[in-house]
């Protein structure tokens, strides 16, 4: 009697479950036109590609914001609300990440602190590029100015001297809220939670609308505006 090749049953169940997640990860959210546009320099910011994604190079010389973007969104998808961080004073790493989710490229910040010289690093990121952006700043804070979560929040501790920006939509029908007050008790002392009136989970991107999201009652331009308005008024002095 031949012997049964038992092994094959998990192989086989391994190898459909990566067929499967390759198809999960090749639906995703695109960048739209007005992101592509973005993308342009102008005569405030500079927009180039490096190896770890994107520069969005402005006036500023001290402070840079590494951005990680959301699970299944476009990276370019953020260049909007970058490009318009980066004319008020906070350069932008964009950071591309494998498949698109951020928990494949958690310390994409190492290569990208090693690529320019700012002295005071940010890291940040929206929904699940945030919170991986926080998790990587929970291990390595004396690296760092501080966190900037939109529609995110950290797991874990982040030190005191760091200072975390938190920012969602009142709209917003994807973020976990409860999530979000849990994790007050991981956040420093110079901790800022600011709900942005009319605004939603998609609109910190230019993608379109996101499954399960709320409708936001204010264009995305104004969301952009009043999340960069809200962060540089806590980080450039």
């Amino acid at each position: 009697m031949k012997k049964k090749k038992w092994w094959l049953i998990p192989a086989g169940l391994l190898l459909l479950l990566v067929i499967a997640f390759g198809i999960y990860a090749s639906i995703y959210y695109r960048a739209d036109a007005t992101a592509l546009t973005a993308l342009e320099s102008d005569e405030q910011v500079a927009v180039s590609q490096t190896d770890y994604g994107w520069l969005f190079d402005g006036p500023g010389e001290t402070d840079a914001l590494i951005f990680y973007p959301g699970a299944k969104v476009e990276a370019t998808a953020y260049a909007p609300f970058l490009h318009r961080l980066s004319a008020k004073g906070m350069d932008v790493c964009l950071v591309e990440m494998p498949l698109r989710f951020a928990f494949f490229g958690i310390n994409a910040a190492d290569d990208v602190m090693q690529e320019a010289d700012y002295e005071n690093w940010y890291i940040g990121g929206h929904s699940l590029g945030g919170a991986m952006a926080a998790s990587y700043a929970s291990k390595h804070g004396d690296a760092l100015k501080g966190v900037i979560l939109c529609a995110a929040y950290p797991t874990s501790e982040l030190d005191d001297d760091l200072t975390e920006i938190l920012l969602y939509g009142s709209e917003d029908q994807v973020v976990n809220l409860e999530k979000i007050e849990a994790g007050e008790q991981y956040a420093p002392t110079d901790y800022t939670e600011t709900v942005i009136a009319g605004g939603n989970h998609a609109q910190f991107g230019s993608y379109g609308l996101q499954k399960g999201d709320g409708t936001a009652s204010i264009p995305a331009e104004q969301q952009w505006e009043e999340a960069v308005e809200l962060i540089t008024s806590h980080t450039i002095y």
